[in-house]
């Protein structure tokens, strides 16, 4: 088997529909609209390219953004999925491609976003040196980190008196911790800007997402308010990393 079809494995079996996924996660899927928001307000794209981006969730709106936008995902089931998901938005090209491998030469895209993918890179420097290789020299990335550093996490090693890991933390269960399974993982994000800047990427600015991820609060608190006070959190609670999702916007270091 492959590298790409391991990577590519869960997304293409049958029984996981990651379209299906995102149902009643609308809080979530916004908190990233309004991520992208804050973070390109202002800034238009020649080519943007969503790697990794599934059924092509987040690829709509980048269209605000771009001039071109192209999907780039490595599996085919999930371009199969987006087919159907980007009926209305045909200008929006499908490609079949991994995120080590990215078929673009070098400086050709000056828009690159990579979102909830880091949870499947154990060791993500292929993938931050692909980045590096094909953004252009005033090319912006958007690339979300699962971050363990967050507050509920920084609780849990306070209250046991325990460091938090510089390393990633496999945070599958023990029946699912296995060669075949596809790596779920959370990174600390102090470690990611540091390879990051090893590929030659620049943090230029930080955000902290999906703050008040709760199935309770979701339960109780209206959406317009959870996403009003999200709006708020998000620039306020960056330097903490507080939430479950870190946003880094990063240019090529000069």
């Amino acid at each position: 088997m492959t590298k790409t079809h391991k990577k590519a494995d869960q997304y293409n079996d049958p029984n996981h529909n990651y379209q299906k996924y995102w149902l009643g996660r609308d809080y979530e899927h916004q908190a990233e609209v309004m991520a992208f928001g804050k973070l390109l307000s202002g800034k238009h794209f020649k080519h943007a390219v969503d790697i990794g981006g599934g059924f092509g969730r987040l690829s709509v709106e980048l269209e605000k953004y771009a001039d071109k936008v192209t999907l780039a995902e490595p599996s085919q089931q999930q371009l199969d999925i987006a087919k159907d998901f980007l009926k209305d938005n045909k200008e929006i090209e499908r490609k079949l491609m991994q995120a080590d491998d990215l078929k673009y030469k070098d400086g050709e895209i000056d828009l690159v976003t990579m979102i909830r993918v880091m949870h499947h890179l154990p060791d993500p420097s292929s993938e931050f040196n692909e980045i590096s290789r094909v953004l252009s020299e005033d090319g912006l990335a958007i690339i979300e980190v699962a971050n363990y550093m967050h507050f509920r996490n920084r609780i849990k090693h306070l209250t046991k008196g325990t460091k938090m890991p510089l390393e990633p933390v496999d945070i599958r269960s023990k029946k699912f911790k296995t060669d075949d399974e596809i790596a779920f993982v959370n990174h600390n994000p102090k470690t990611v800007t540091k390879q990051l800047a090893h590929a030659g990427l620049r943090v230029e600015r930080i955000l902290s997402v999906s703050n008040l991820r709760s199935t309770k609060l979701k339960q109780t608190v209206p959406m317009n308010v959870m996403l009003a006070i999200e709006g708020i959190l998000q620039p306020a609670l960056s330097k903490t990393f507080f939430g479950p999702s870190i946003f880094f916007l990063v240019s090529k270091a000069s």
